[in-house]
C-alpha cells in the first residue's frame, strides 16, 4: 500500500486547502473548487501508478475543462495573468488570486511545475498535437516570457490609470481574447518548431511565477546512479528538455520540469 501514498498525500494537501479556504473565506465555493482538484489530480496519480496509459491526459481534462470552462467562461472569472493582476489591484482575495497562490506561487515549492503538466488549460490543447517530442534543440528566446509578463500587468495597470469603466466586464473579454491568442500563437509555435510544449518554454509569462519556486520543488524526479545505464532514452522523451540524470537543483533546465513522469514510464532499468 506504500505506493498509493502519494496520491492520499496530494488529496490531504487539497483538503487542507479546501478547508482552510471556506473556513478562513466562509464561503463553500472553496471546498467545492479544491476537493474537486485534488480528488483529480489524486485519480491521476492513482491511475498512473496502475500504469494506465492516459492517467494524465485524464487530469488535464478535468482541471483544465473546469477551469477554462466552468471558472472561466461560466463564472465569468480571468483565470490568465491579467486577472490576477485586477483582482490585486483592486485588494480582493478571491478566485484569481487564490488560485495563483496556491497553484503558481506558494504550490510549486511543494510540486514544482506540476500546474503545467496536469492543470493548464492551454497545455491541454497543445498536447493533443503530434509534436510530444521535441525535435530540435531549444532556442534561446526564453526572454520572450518577461516581455507577456510584463505586458499583461501594463495593459491591467493602464485601464486602473486611465480609469476605464466596467473594468470587470473588460477582463472577461480579455480572458476570452487571450486563451484564443494563446492557443493560436501555441499552436503555431509547435508547428514550426515541431515541438508541443513551445509556448511554454519561451512565451507562457506564468513561467516568471513558476521558475523560481520550482527550484526549490520537494517533488522531483531524481536518479539512482547505480542502476542508471546513460543509455538517453530519458532525456529524449522529456518535453521539456530536463536533465534527469542529474540529481543536482542546478541541473539543465531543472524549473522546467512537470512531472508528466515520461522519463520514468520510459526507463528501461527503473533507475528514476
Amino acid at each position: 500500500m506504500k505506493k498509493y501514498l502519494m496520491p492520499l498525500m496530494m488529496l490531504a494537501i487539497f483538503e487542507t486547502v479546501a478547508v482552510t479556504l471556506w473556513l478562513t473565506k466562509d464561503n463553500i465555493f472553496y471546498l467545492f473548487n479544491f476537493s474537486y482538484i485534488g480528488l483529480s489530480i489524486s485519480l491521476g496519480v492513482f491511475l498512473f501508478i496502475r500504469k494506465k496509459k492516459y492517467a494524465r491526459r485524464i487530469v488535464q481534462l478535468l482541471v483544465g475543462l473546469y477551469i477554462l470552462i466552468y471558472l472561466g467562461l461560466i463564472c465569468n472569472e480571468n483565470m490568465q495573468i491579467e486577472g490576477f493582476w485586477y483582482y490585486l489591484f483592486t485588494g480582493v482575495f478571491e478566485a484569481a488570486t487564490i488560485h495563483y497562490a496556491v497553484a503558481k506561487i506558494f504550490g510549486p515549492l511543494i510540486f514544482g511545475r506540476g500546474w503545467c503538466g496536469y492543470a493548464c488549460w492551454t497545455a491541454m490543447v497543445l498536447d493533443f498535437l503530434p509534436y510530444k517530442i521535441p525535435e530540435s534543440p531549444r532556442k534561446k528566446i526564453g526572454w520572450i516570457r518577461y516581455i507577456t509578463f510584463a505586458a499583461s500587468l501594463i495593459f491591467v495597470a493602464a485601464l486602473f490609470l486611465a480609469k476605464v469603466g466596467n473594468i470587470e466586464r473588460i477582463m472577461f473579454w480579455a480572458f476570452i481574447v487571450g486563451n484564443v491568442i494563446y492557443y493560436a500563437v501555441g499552436i503555431i509555435l509547435a508547428c514550426a518548431f515541431k515541438d508541443n510544449r513551445a509556448f511554454c518554454k519561451y512565451i507562457c509569462p506564468i513561467t516568471v511565477f513558476l521558475k523560481p519556486m520550482s527550484y526549490f520543488s520537494l517533488l522531483r524526479v531524481t536518479c539512482d546512479k547505480n542502476k542508471c545505464v546513460s543509455c538517453g532514452k530519458c532525456k529524449k522523451v522529456c518535453p521539456m528538455d530536463v536533465d534527469v540524470t542529474d540529481n543536482s537543483r542546478k541541473r539543465l533546465n531543472g524549473t522546467e520540469c512537470i512531472l508528466c513522469m515520461e522519463c520514468v514510464k520510459n526507463c528501461p532499468k527503473g533507475a528514476l
